[in-house]
């Protein structure tokens, strides 16, 4: 199997788990306010995350995207975007402004780098390299 698939899989992966977390409901069945915690910013970590994961299945068709503080920058940036948009009235990806949210945006990119580095330690394959046409 070629790195780029072997890298696509793991990021399918992730996507599902994620996929997974949310239909589940992580802390759904803890106590009251554990569950609050959970239901109002797991998706302002885990949405940042995956994203960040997304763009990185581009990387080898898109120069830019393979340096991590531009996927995390693109990341923090749109879903700033979409939380100002709600403090001026405009539904993006929710309804509520919450200044909290954009903290848990850079937290969810933050861990996103993170585990990235993480798979270009384990994982040889992890690193891109451009495809030449």
């Amino acid at each position: 199997m070629k790195s780029s698939q072997k890298k696509k899989n793991i990021i399918i992966g992730i996507e599902i788990l994620l996929g997974l977390m949310h239909v589940v409901g992580i802390g759904r069945n803890s106590n009251e306010s554990m569950f609050i915690l959970s239901a109002s910013y797991f998706s302002d970590l885990a949405l940042p995350f995956g994203f960040y994961f997304l763009l990185m299945v581009s990387e080898d068709k898109v120069a830019f995207l393979q340096k991590w503080w531009v996927k995390a920058g693109i990341v923090l940036l749109m879903a700033t975007l979409a939380e100002m948009s709600q403090y001026f009235g405009l539904n993006i990806l929710g309804r509520t402004f919450d200044p909290i949210d954009i903290i848990m945006y850079a937290a969810g990119v933050l861990f996103a780098s993170l585990v990235d580095w993480l798979f270009s330690i384990v994982f040889k394959f992890w690193k891109t390299e451009m495809k030449e046409n």
